[in-house]
């Protein structure tokens, strides 16, 4: 899985406020069939928004993680029932690609 800084799960998610949710985990789970569509939106963008069900927020937490493992991508966090996921993806063309701003010292 991939592992992100705090920073740059911050500036993940000042960019996932504008986003609008792009799954929402249904009835059916984490079926095969959602895990591909999300792999599907992952190649199309680099963060995704996803809505999950109700439950207590370290459930929710839990199950953004699993999500992010069966994708292969990072979760850059959990705000209620809205989860942000990150896979960077190199096939983009630049002006599609999130570029994380250089730290000090970079």
């Amino acid at each position: 899985m991939l592992a992100l800084t705090g920073k740059q799960k911050r500036h993940l998610r000042g960019i996932g406020q504008r986003l609008d949710v792009a799954a929402s985990v249904g009835k059916g789970g984490l079926s095969e069939a959602f895990l591909d569509s999300l792999r599907r939106l992952l190649a199309r963008h680099e963060l995704i928004k996803i809505r999950l069900p109700a439950g207590p927020g370290t459930w929710r937490r839990s199950v953004a993680g699993e999500i992010a493992e069966s994708v292969g991508c990072a979760c850059a966090g959990v705000v209620g029932r809205t989860a942000l996921l990150y896979r960077p993806n190199a096939d983009l063309e630049d002006r599609q690609r999130i570029h994380f701003p250089a730290g000090p010292g970079e």
